[in-house]
């Protein structure tokens, strides 16, 4: 009998579920699920009502989750806890989102692989494992070019009055927000990476206006810089991206591979359909 895989690639804000049955593929996406933002209880109950009723009848063997948070042991055992309560498989494997990028993006060869998503991450990848990884720093002191980074930077142009009238206005159109509310965002409510990640999407709606260009430029050279050039590999293998921000922005992420001399490899949305070759 053909065994039942589930594979799982959850980011901050979504989560996108392959179940591999016979050959053939379903697709099912959830709300995304941070390990540091919700308990295994928590966990648990969004599985439940979001993905267990699309998996009526199916008897699932193999599960492969990757997700963000889950570099942290703790985090890990939380979310395997809560898929073992829904779904009695008889391999259940959680692992970090960074995994889900080298694999998806390098296969089983070498290779340096990157997340520009909600947040971001890179690893030197030998074609097993990850070998070195340049330091995470979460939203607010680190994940330099991921979505949260450059939603940030608008959210700072606005509110210090630097965007020219033209742009500021388009802020007002498409927002129809106040500095209160934004604040009440950032500080107070829960997501509040997910909540300045979702301002990327005025930085691609305004492409070619200059101060656009630079806030894109500038934040994914941040992640050049503060990353990609600690590994002493960088210049001899290929650079290859996974996530919303790096597929949206890849004339960029060439540009900036051309200036810095470095191999630009895949771009990918998310890494699914990598992850899918990999297990099969």
């Amino acid at each position: 009998m053909a065994v039942v895989k589930l594979i799982a690639d959850s980011g901050a804000t979504k989560a996108e579920w392959c179940l591999l049955n016979n050959g053939k593929k379903k697709t099912i996406f959830t709300q995304g699920i941070s390990p540091y933002f919700l308990n295994t209880e928590q966990i648990t109950a969004l599985l439940t009502k979001e993905l267990l009723p699309k998996l009526k009848n199916v008897r699932i063997d193999e599960v492969y989750y990757y997700g963000t948070g889950c570099a942290n042991p703790d985090n890990a055992k939380s979310v395997k806890k809560a898929i073992r309560k829904i779904i009695p498989a008889k391999k259940i494997e959680v692992t970090h989102d960074l995994m889900a990028a080298a694999r998806a993006l390098c296969g089983r060869e070498k290779g340096i692989a990157c997340i520009l998503g909600t947040g971001s991450n890179s690893c030197f990848y030998n074609g097993k494992k990850i070998v070195k990884n340049s330091p995470g720093l979460g939203y607010v002191l680190g994940d330099e070019g991921s979505g949260a980074y450059l939603g940030k930077k608008v959210i700072q142009y606005y509110l210090y009055g630097t965007f020219d009238e033209e742009l500021n206005g388009r802020f007002d159109n498409t927002y129809r927000t106040n500095s209160v509310e934004i604040l009440e965002n950032v500080y107070k409510k829960p997501l509040p990476n997910r909540y300045l990640a979702g301002f990327t999407k005025f930085l691609a709606d305004n492409r070619g206006h200059y101060m656009i260009e630079n806030i894109i430029e500038d934040g994914l050279n941040d992640f050049f810089f503060s990353h990609l050039c600690k590994y002493r590999e960088t210049w001899t293998l290929p650079i290859s991206f996974a996530g919303s921000v790096a597929f949206g922005f890849k004339d960029v992420l060439q540009q900036l591979c051309d200036s810095y001399e470095f191999e630009l490899g895949k771009v990918l949305k998310n890494p699914m359909d990598g992850l899918v070759a990999y297990h099969k």
